[in-house]
């Protein structure tokens, strides 16, 4: 169950301790996605704020939204996307001018989406994708098609947030709805392939459990434990 009110304070309490090894960016995107993952909209909206004032862009907040569709579905987004608007009508009333931030970059890449995703995947895990398909992807092809095209080249492509901002953002959301610890083993170690070390992934554990809750931090560490011990 997630904490009652989430406040500015909770995320001070990271960015006044000189042992983090999260950016103030990087801290604030976790409760970002994880409680529109939840559809905790009250507590969405001082985590917005925080992450307003910890240098998130508002382009980049809306591509936490639009990317976390992914794991959680368009009405969790699309609630989330409306509860940010909620946030900047009333910082605007207040006469809080946000920086709005880059777009997306025209793609110039006349590779096939599947061959796009392909190849952003294998960046992402670190090994060539060959052979035969295997799994639910051999079970259900589509969906292996989709998550190519779809997750990998469509959304992954899109330049407002790096591959290291998009992998917080899954780990929280998955973190978040629970049940899922394949998905979250897998992208843990996705975690590790692009940048983050063993004590900023114990750090994200830390905030979920700030933030989010005990119960969805406890369940998050031992995937963690397991996927340290196995590198």
């Amino acid at each position: 169950m997630a904490l009652v009110g989430l406040q500015v304070s909770v995320l001070a309490e990271y960015k006044s301790d000189q042992s983090t090894t999260l950016t103030e960016k990087q801290q604030s995107i976790i409760p970002i996605a994880a409680f529109t993952a939840q559809g905790e909209l009250e507590q969405l909206k001082p985590a917005l704020n925080a992450g307003l004032e910890a240098g998130l862009t508002v382009n980049e907040i809306k591509e936490i939204m639009v990317h976390l569709y992914a794991y959680c579905g368009f009405p969790r987004s699309i609630r989330g996307l409306q509860t940010f608007m909620e946030v900047m009508d009333e910082r605007k009333a207040k006469g809080i001018t946000d920086e709005t931030g880059v777009e997306a970059s025209l793609l110039n890449d006349e590779r096939s989406k599947y061959d796009r995703g392909k190849a952003n995947l294998e960046t992402l895990i670190g090994r060539p994708l060959d052979g035969p398909q295997s799994g639910y992807a051999a079970f259900a092809p589509i969906i292996e098609i989709f998550l190519k095209e779809h997750l990998f080249a469509d959304i992954f492509d899109r330049d407002v947030l790096t591959y290291a901002e998009r992998e917080l953002v899954t780990v929280s959301v998955i973190s978040a709805i629970g049940s899922a610890e394949p998905m979250l083993r897998s992208h843990l170690s996705i975690c590790l392939n692009v940048g983050y070390t063993p004590d900023q992934l114990q750090e994200f554990v830390s905030i979920i459990q700030a933030t989010v809750g005990k119960d969805e931090a406890k369940a998050a560490q031992v995937v963690l434990n397991e996927v340290l011990k196995n590198r």
